[in-house]
């Protein structure tokens, strides 16, 4: 269905357009980007395509040996990237603390942190925390990992004289949830888990946080946006614990869906592109 995704949308671009394509011409030099799940999927061609526009990427990854791995692969691409890679699982809320306060020892300023580690349709588990595991990956890492560095973002906004951006990656699946949206009074019950209404759930609880953060940052006078994004159906390995969803994404669906480069297009226009200067929640 090559018109569907030629259809050009406000951005002036479609979802035939790359991560590379939405950043064309932009100078990244002299910014630091934090993303999280950057060795596989999206999350690599963000940090790819971000390192390659100058900006300093830091990787916050689970298994950092693969992540030392990714970097050196985009350096053999881009041999002026700079790219840090530190530890960081975002489903464990010690972790998320750990991270943070390493990063903010480093010093570093902190101009975009985009939230994109997720998981998807996975059998009911519970975090280290006792907390339901795509609840926990999916929303609560990224809102606390959010909270610890938000005066560091608000600070290097205020001395370099540019507005801080948070993305997460949500999905449209937020509609897709249980009736009461989120079960709060039953988060942990394994009785009433369904994967998939879980995994809604969790991206809903992300599309909140950030409307939220967007009205309080707005109100408090903070030159910082935050904005959720859905990437679109891509073939990544994210739908792994679902042979459902797999069927679909790779099946039914397979003319629909966006490939790599084309699913962090959005991430990456929010992250860089100047047409979203101060569009926030």
């Amino acid at each position: 269905m090559p018109w569907l995704i030629a259809f050009k949308g406000k951005s002036g671009f479609s979802a035939r357009n790359t991560a590379e394509d939405v950043t064309k011409g932009i100078d990244g030099h002299g910014l630091t980007a934090i993303i999280t799940g950057p060795t596989s999927g999206i999350g690599l061609e963000t940090a790819r395509v971000l390192a390659l526009r100058g900006v300093h990427v830091v990787m916050a990854a689970r298994n950092v040996d693969a992540a030392a791995k990714c970097k050196e692969t985009i350096i053999k691409g881009c041999p002026r990237a700079t790219i840090d890679v530190l530890e960081l699982d975002v489903s464990s809320l010690e972790s998320v603390s750990n991270f943070a306060k390493e990063y903010i020892s480093m010093g570093l300023p902190l101009n975009i942190l985009i939230g994109n580690a997720g998981i998807m349709a996975t059998p009911f588990t519970l975090s280290k925390d006792g907390i339901e595991s795509q609840f926990a990956t999916n929303y609560l890492g990224h809102f606390h990992l959010t909270n610890l560095l938000l005066d560091t973002m608000k600070n290097t906004a205020k001395n370099c004289g540019q507005e801080g951006r948070i993305i997460l990656v949500s999905s449209l699946l937020h509609s897709v949830t249980y009736k009461a949206g989120i079960m709060f009074d039953k988060l942990n019950d394994e009785k009433c888990y369904n994967s998939y209404y879980a995994y809604g759930q969790s991206k809903l609880a992300v599309i909140l946080h950030a409307k939220e953060l967007a009205r309080c940052l707005k109100e408090e006078g903070a030159d910082i946006t935050i904005n959720a994004l859905h990437p679109g159906v891509i073939a990544t390995n994210l739908s792994r614990h679902s042979s459902f969803m797999s069927i679909c994404l790779y099946g039914i669906f397979k003319h629909f869906q966006k490939n790599i480069p084309q699913g962090a297009s959005t991430t990456c226009y929010l992250a860089l592109n100047p047409k979203v200067k101060g569009v926030s929640g």
